[in-house]
């Protein structure tokens, strides 16, 4: 796997993660909104061969846990690595229906505006396992472990930070990368913490919401190995508030760290009530 094609992986699903804010409703009535967020280089070593990168993600979070979940993000970047600069464009449309596991998803990855993989399937997860079914680039029938999907692995977060749990382990597929693999996390939550008080910048964009009590949450993320010990592929901290909203968000890839803040939010119209 390339550098570019693990950035794009680990901000597709920290864009996911970011799929709601903080109201009074519960975590399985994620808030409808579009949110911004623009990214950074934080830190590199020289062995990264990254020098800067600079980008940002606009998300659209729709739906209901009745009618199910959509998800459509862009993610814009340019990765510089010494005398060349490379621009990188991933367009992301997802479905999920909570009530019967199953999962929609199309991903189209531009190089320096050149089409260069898309990524179209669905996926289910059965009694005994998850069956991927992708249409391109090949049509091919994957059978996986049964994994959550991002917004059923969502809801379970935050609903193990409200219960008080500080860490857990369970796998998930987005259908991100190539959708042949779902990957094992390790989440640790912090104890709730006061949001922004009258002022700060992030109130200001976001409204009264930011300044709900927050989890400060790290997700760690393994690929799945015979030996079971292994590195995470990566790291991303954020602060989680109860509707789903990620804000502050560190993507620690070990020898380059990037750094997100959100920079726009609009509260989109909600769904019917179920009935």
């Amino acid at each position: 796997m390339t550098k570019t094609s693990t950035i794009l992986k680990t901000l597709c699903s920290a864009a996911i993660l970011a799929s709601g804010f903080a109201t009074t409703l519960s975590a399985s009535q994620l808030l409808p909104h579009r949110a911004v967020y623009d990214l950074k280089l934080k830190d590199a070593t020289s062995r990264s061969g990254i020098s800067g990168l600079a980008g940002r993600i606009v998300y659209e979070f729709r739906g209901s846990k009745c009618d199910g979940y959509t998800v459509n993000f862009r993610f814009v970047s340019e990765i510089f690595t010494g005398e060349t600069v490379r621009v990188t464009d991933q367009q992301t449309s997802t479905y999920e229906d909570v009530s019967s596991d199953t999962f929609q998803f199309v991903t189209r990855s531009f190089v320096n505006q050149e089409l260069d993989r898309e990524t179209r399937g669905s996926a289910e997860n059965n009694a005994t396992e998850l069956v991927v079914g992708l249409k391109k680039p090949d049509e091919n029938e994957i059978k996986l472990p049964k994994a959550a999907f991002p917004t059923a692995h969502l809801i379970e977060l935050i609903e193990k930070a409200k219960s008080g749990e500080t860490i857990y382990e369970s796998r998930i597929f987005d259908g991100s990368d190539g959708a042949d693999q779902s990957l094992i996390t390790t989440s640790i939550i912090g104890k709730m913490l006061d949001g922004p008080k009258e002022g700060d910048p992030e109130v200001k964009i976001i409204g009264e919401g930011a300044k709900a009590a927050f989890w400060p949450v790290s997700l760690s993320y393994f690929e799945e190995t015979e030996s079971g010990d292994t590195m995470p592929i990566y790291r991303i901290a954020f602060k989680l508030y109860e509707d789903g909203v990620s804000r502050d968000l560190t993507m620690d890839y070990g020898e380059f760290v990037i750094e997100g803040k959100i920079s726009g939010f609009e509260i989109l119209e909600e769904e019917a009530a179920c009935d």
